[in-house]
């Protein structure tokens, strides 16, 4: 059975359900859904905003996929918050697993983690809200204060404030450049280690 939904106005639905004490709200300009089972989806164009539990999200287009309303598709103008942290996400398109907490990032994608006052992008993004690790691949760029770090890999560990860097890693401090095969950023103190063909310039 499929149903249909529009209005000249907002449309405003909301409704709980619980994975692991979760509440899910969403709302759009337009709905439609297929409720069958195995196939369930509700699609939301239009204005699309989600709230499940900290994280909101809003795009051009959202899917709502799985039992229990598991996955959760945003296309075009992708925003994001994670309320807590205080994280924001930018992005072309990104994909949210509500059980595992686990939102993966694709197209030209930004994290802003506010409360650490860092920006990185790149072009695929893998965010683990449980563990506070974020994978970053393709074209990568970090900027905090006056560092500039630059790779085509690296994982931030939020809990430990580091920043592991591979592919090319560069790594840019006030006017001194550093370059080697892996390079470690502590990010509370700014200081770099690094291993493997390593070079720099230091501006005295």
């Amino acid at each position: 059975m499929r149903k249909e939904y529009s209005l000249s106005i907002i449309l405003f639905c909301i409704f709980c359900t619980f994975v692991s004490a979760d509440v899910f709200t969403f709302r759009a300009d337009r709905m439609s859904g297929s409720r069958a089972l195995g196939r369930e989806t509700t699609i939301l164009i239009g204005n699309a905003e989600v709230r499940s539990d900290n994280l909101l999200l809003r795009a051009d287009r959202i899917e709502i996929q799985g039992d229990s309303n598991q996955f959760i598709e945003c296309i075009g103008n992708v925003w994001g918050h994670e309320e807590v942290k205080d994280i924001m996400f930018f992005t072309d398109r990104l994909r949210y697993d509500r059980r595992q907490k686990i939102a993966r990032l694709e197209g030209n994608s930004t994290l802003e983690d506010r409360e650490n006052e860092i920006v990185a992008r790149g072009r695929f993004i893998e965010y683990d809200d449980r563990n506070e690790i974020t994978v970053f691949q393709i074209s990568v760029r970090l900027f905090k204060d006056d560092m500039v770090c630059r790779s085509e890999y690296a994982i931030y560990r939020r809990r430990e404030k580091t920043l592991d860097l591979t592919g090319f890693p560069i790594v840019y401090k006030n006017e001194d450049e550093f370059r080697a095969d892996r390079i470690r950023v502590d990010l509370d103190t700014d200081d770099v280690m690094m291993e493997g063909a390593v070079s720099g310039t230091i501006i005295n």
